[in-house]
Order: structure tokens, then C-alpha cells, then sequence
């Protein structure tokens, strides 16, 4: 009877003791390990010459993935380089078309100038006449007369003939500088569309935007692709732990806390981790056909709320991938 009392109460401890410890943690085993996983595609069509890369092949930032063909976006470049040098030196013709029409504009207004004088100086000579002739009709003939009057008419005539020539040579200036601004839309086209013939160059060669492990390659020597065309997959290496939490339990977790995380393919490991964010709302919620609750046979079931939790270092000899299952423990106290 002694040997019972003292089980039971040995039993009776260590379940205290358990529920002690237990009710500490929270924890679930509808958890997996989640992570971004980027689609390679190539952003220009042409025929695939290098793939320096295999299947799960852990690759650095940088790195060369796919080597697309890249001669003839070369000599689309070289052809917008000719362009845009066409473009400036249409540019330097236009400018210098516009010295010769402001050079031609102070001729004409010059030429005009002179003109003026020499109409005025016409016009003086024959009021001249004019005023000798009534005052002695005798003193001048008719034909010097008529000779000063048909050289006054001709200064006339030739000064509005100048006015038209200055008249002339400020629209073409306007042209000119018309010319110029369309030369430098001409540069400013071409320069952009060797930009775009460099960009296009810079995209044959398809690098890893970040370390990470290849999978699902489908690309192969010799294939032609086309943009968008999936290549094959890259696997970040930052991971996470998304554990469904049951929304009874959620308001014990809030971010920051511990985690300790038992990985199914890893299970020698001992991984730790902390809670970095809850999601506002259930799994199904965002479902593509979510569940309508507004029936007469509802029937009430405990909803799981994802809670994402960080590693603090993965264990570097386990292979861990998204999909995977998990365990994880969320220390509440």
C-alpha cells in the first residue's frame, strides 16, 4: 500500500509537472516550411548556347543561369549606335543651318538699311526737283524730272523687295530652329533606342537574383525560348515556418516569441526560431472559393490562423525545402 501511495503520488507530480511545462508551449503539427520560389524566365526570344547549371544546383547571386544566343542583339546595338550618330550629326547640320540663316538675316536687314537711306536720300532729291520746277518751270528739263521721279519709284520698289528678302530670311531662321528641335527628338530617339538595343543585350545573359537552388530546369542547348517561357525555377535559401495555429490559441502569440521547430526530414536537428508576423485572417479565407458561413446548416468549426515564424540559423546539413513538414513549439511564457 505504501509502494501504491507513493506511485500515485509520483504520478500525480509528474503530471502536474507536465501540464506545468505543457502549458508553456504552443504548438501544432499543421505547420510546413514556406518560401518564395522565383520562375526563371527570359525577357528577349532567341536560341539558348549555355546552360552552366544543373538540377538542385546551389548557385550564388550573380550567378549565369541561361546563355541566350547573343550575336544578333549585338548588331541590333551596333545599328542603333550608327542611328543615333546619324541623328547627331543631322543635329550639327541643323545648328549649323541656323548660323547661315541668322548670318543671312543680318544681310537682308543690313541690305535693308542701306536701301532705306538710298529711297530716302531718292525721295529728298526728287521733292527737290519738284519745288525747283514750280518755282521755275524753266530751270529743269522734263526729262531730268522724269528721270529723278523713275529713280525714286525704283528705290521704292527696291526697298519693298529688300523688306520682302528680310521677311524671308527671319522665316527661314524660324525653320532652322524648327530643324534643330526635330534634330535633337531625332538624338533623343536614338539614344533611347540604344538603350533599349543594350538593355536586350544585357538580357541574354539570365543571372540568379539571389542565392538560392535550382529546380524544374527544362531548358536545354540549342532550344529556342520566348519571353515569359519558364526555364526552370530557383529556391531561395531564406526560408520560413508557416504554422496553422488554432484561433483559440492565437491570442497567446504575439510576435517575438521563442520557437523551437522539429523538422521531419531532419529529425536529429535541433532548430530554433521566433514568431515574426500573424496573418490577419484564416487559411481559407483567402482560398479561391472561400467558405459562405450564411446557411441554415452552418455548423461552427475552430478556424486556423497562419503564423509565420523566422529561423534563427537552419540546420546546414538538412535538405529543407518549401513543402516540407514541420513542428514547431511556440514558448507562451
Amino acid at each position: 500500500m505504501i509502494v501504491a501511495a507513493v506511485v500515485i503520488v509520483a504520478a500525480i507530480v509528474a503530471g502536474v509537472l507536465i501540464w506545468r511545462y505543457e502549458s508553456q508551449f504552443v504548438g501544432t503539427d499543421d505547420a510546413f516550411i514556406g518560401t518564395r520560389i522565383a520562375a526563371i524566365s527570359p525577357r528577349v526570344a532567341g536560341q539558348v548556347i549555355a546552360v552552366p547549371v544543373a538540377d538542385n544546383e546551389k548557385v550564388a547571386t550573380g550567378q549565369v543561369l541561361v546563355q541566350i544566343d547573343p550575336i544578333p542583339f549585338r548588331v541590333a546595338l551596333q545599328q542603333a549606335l550608327a542611328a543615333e550618330q546619324l541623328a547627331r550629326t543631322g543635329l550639327g547640320q541643323a545648328r549649323a543651318n541656323v548660323s547661315v540663316a541668322r548670318a543671312a538675316v543680318e544681310q537682308a536687314r543690313a541690305t535693308y538699311i542701306s536701301t532705306q537711306a538710298q529711297t530716302a536720300n531718292a525721295l529728298v532729291n526728287l521733292r527737290r526737283y519738284l519745288v525747283l520746277r514750280r518755282r521755275n518751270i524753266k530751270a529743269l528739263a522734263r526729262t531730268q524730272l522724269d528721270q529723278v521721279e523713275a529713280a525714286a519709284r525704283s528705290a521704292k520698289a527696291q526697298l519693298r523687295a529688300v523688306r520682302q528678302k528680310v521677311v524671308g530670311a527671319q522665316a527661314e531662321l524660324k525653320v532652322s530652329y524648327a530643324a534643330v528641335a526635330g534634330a535633337k527628338a531625332r538624338v533623343a530617339s536614338a539614344r533611347a533606342q540604344v538603350a533599349a538595343a543594350r538593355l536586350n543585350l544585357s538580357y541574354t545573359t539570365i543571372r540568379a537574383a539571389e542565392a538560392g537552388h535550382v529546380t524544374k530546369k527544362s531548358v536545354a542547348i540549342g532550344n529556342y525560348v520566348s519571353p515569359g517561357q519558364e526555364l526552370m525555377a530557383l529556391v531561395p535559401l531564406k526560408m520560413w515556418v508557416t504554422a496553422n495555429i488554432k484561433e483559440t490559441d492565437l491570442y497567446l502569440i504575439h510576435p517575438g516569441q521563442r520557437a523551437s521547430i522539429h523538422i521531419d526530414a531532419c529529425p536529429n536537428a535541433t532548430v530554433h526560431g521566433k514568431v515574426q508576423s500573424i496573418q490577419r485572417g484564416s487559411g481559407v479565407a483567402f482560398d479561391l472559393l472561400p467558405p459562405q458561413n450564411a446557411t441554415g446548416n452552418y455548423v461552427k468549426v475552430v478556424q486556423r490562423v497562419p503564423v509565420r515564424i523566422t529561423f534563427n540559423a537552419p540546420p546546414p546539413d538538412c535538405v529543407l525545402g518549401p513543402g516540407l513538414s514541420v513542428e514547431p513549439e511556440i514558448r507562451i511564457n
